[in-house]
């Protein structure tokens, strides 16, 4: 018995041994493991963009350098390489240009809630677009920029009051001065509007209503948005043998409202004016000189895009269309319509030749999309002479409208206005898709279109000049400046990566549903929207108010 006793409590005693062995050998590579975790660099930034070259949106040189994110900022901008091992994710930005994203300042966001993506403009490498442009911003405004957060936006948006909105819903179409009862009520939409986060305001003073107001009600409205804080765009009343005029009261209205002043998509219109950039742009000069805050923005493009309308003389659409089909069964008026329409023709957005007058968007006849003026006068059997294709031109308001590019513009102007320190790049693009008509390129290829046709090809600006002009420039305007546009710690995470050397839009005035070349990385808020050049699913975009 004592030895059996005693055989039992040795096995008892080596078993026992074993599982404290056992359990010393976990714990103890348990503590190794723990001190190994201790010591491994824990990812401390959600991206690393690594070994770009970096634009950061001041105008100042690039650099060699890396960029850390986390969260929706930038919280390091080094010129020497970080460890990789810190960061979550690494992007390989070798041989690429890192630059803050860029800002639309002028962009047609009508579509947007069908369209919250953005694609064809986030894949320009845009990352903000103000919407609400020439007169004809959303209202109510709160309502709708809480839409459009709802629907889950693929970059940034923000917006100015429209004037021709806030006239419309006070007093239609009507070609005449408000009342002092009227007028207060405008300011009020204008308060209103401004309360719920926009921007500014915007005017479209060539488009009805805007066109039947006078100076001094544009001035009072705008007062309305700068005592808010905010600053003033215009479509000018007249780009064409009105021009200087337009320029004139742009520069009147900033100083008795006392803001700052956009001439919106700067140029000058038909053949009559080209070469005019050098007065206007000595306007702006001597405003600045004089202590008034005017800037521009401007499209690389020698055709503009607009409605049907512009063609028609802007008395004959007060009251709309009813009042116009109305006017033209007085033979008397109906001649005096067409002759306005042959001279604007001649000397405005026709340029002299109904060949200029290019289809984009027609609802009542998609085959004329992409086609001109000078062929629906053909496919007519009207003959091609002015006055044909002014019944043309009222045919088509008539059915509807439509819109259309008018190629009226000189590439030397487009060149010179580009150059001035105080042109910021804009796109009046309109979100799009492929198969909606035959639109503007601009629409999809605004940005790479600067970067490679007018840095790289023509070297009209420097790369960091073009950066600037497309973000640090326009952040400073929406009073963004340490917010948006910008690559420094604090900044939000905006980031367009490109390749200077491939960068460039391949869309055309007759094929223009063709995407950005050259922009294989776009960041909105910390989060990839086109990532190795694929466009994603993140919507990681918001809708800002004015701070």
């Amino acid at each position: 018995m004592r030895g059996a006793d005693y055989h039992g409590d040795s096995v008892i005693d080596s078993r026992f041994t074993r599982a404290l062995v056992a359990a010393s050998a976990t714990l103890a590579f348990s503590a190794a493991a723990l001190v190994a975790q201790q010591r491994a660099p824990q990812p401390e930034w959600a991206v690393l963009i690594q070994g770009g070259t970096i634009v950061d949106g001041t105008g100042a040189p690039r650099f060699a350098g890396d960029v850390a994110i986390t969260g929706d900022r930038v919280v390091q901008v080094s010129r020497t390489s970080l460890d990789a091992r810190r960061a979550a994710r690494v992007i390989d930005a070798r041989g690429l240009i890192v630059a803050p994203g860029f800002i639309d300042l002028h962009a047609h966001l009508e579509p947007l809630l069908s369209m919250p993506d953005a694609k064809s403009h986030v894949t320009q490498g845009v990352t903000l677009a103000l919407g609400g442009p020439d007169g004809s911003g959303p209202s109510p405004l709160g309502a709708y920029l809480d839409s459009a957060q709802r629907s889950g936006l693929g970059m940034n948006v923000a917006y100015l009051v429209g004037h021709n909105t806030v006239r419309r819903a006070v007093m239609g179409t009507e070609n005449r001065a408000p009342t002092a009862a009227e007028l207060q009520r405008m300011i009020a939409l204008v308060q209103r509007g401004m309360g719920d986060g926009a921007f500014g305001i915007s005017t479209g003073l060539r488009y009805v209503p805007g066109y039947y107001s006078k100076t001094d009600e544009v001035v009072a409205l705008s007062r309305a948005a700068a005592d808010s804080g905010g600053f003033y765009t215009s479509h000018l009343r007249e780009e064409g043998l009105g021009l200087l005029e337009g320029v004139t009261e742009a520069i009147t209205i900033a100083r008795e409202a006392r803001i700052p002043v956009v001439l919106t998509h700067h140029k000058a219109v038909g053949p009559p004016m080209w070469g005019k950039s050098t007065v206007t742009l000595a306007m702006v000069d001597s405003a600045r000189a004089a202590g008034l805050d005017v800037m521009m923005d401007q499209y690389p493009y020698t055709a503009s895009q607009t409605s049907l309308a512009v063609l028609i003389p802007p008395w004959a659409l007060s009251g709309g269309t009813r009042a116009l089909r109305e006017r033209l069964t007085n033979p008397v008026l109906r001649d005096s319509i067409e002759r306005g329409i042959v001279e604007l023709l001649r000397t405005d957005r026709g340029g002299g030749d109904t060949r200029r007058v290019q289809f984009g968007s027609v609802a009542w006849d998609h085959s004329l999309e992409g086609r001109t003026l000078y062929d629906f006068a053909e496919r007519r059997g009207m003959g091609t002479s002015m006055e044909a294709a002014a019944k043309l031109v009222l045919e088509g308001e008539l059915n509807g409208g439509a819109s259309m590019v008018y190629h009226i513009i000189d590439e030397g102007d487009v060149r010179r206005i580009m150059q001035h320190p105080q042109t910021m790049i804009a796109s009046d693009g309109r979100l799009t898709r492929p198969g909606d008509g035959v639109p503007h390129p601009r629409a999809y290829g605004t940005f790479p279109r600067v970067l490679g046709e007018y840095v790289r090809v023509q070297h009209v600006l420097t790369l960091e000049t073009a950066v600037h002009k497309m973000t640090g420039l326009p952040a400073k305007r929406l009073g963004l400046t340490g917010q948006r546009g910008c690559l420094a710690v604090g900044c939000f995470a905006d980031v367009a990566i490109f390749d200077a050397e491939r960068v460039g839009s391949p869309a055309t005035f007759t094929e223009p549903h063709q995407y950005a070349e050259g922009i294989p990385f776009v960041m909105v808020n910390g989060v990839l929207v086109v990532e190795r050049g694929e466009f994603t699913a993140n919507r990681p975009g918001r809708a800002l108010r004015r701070p």
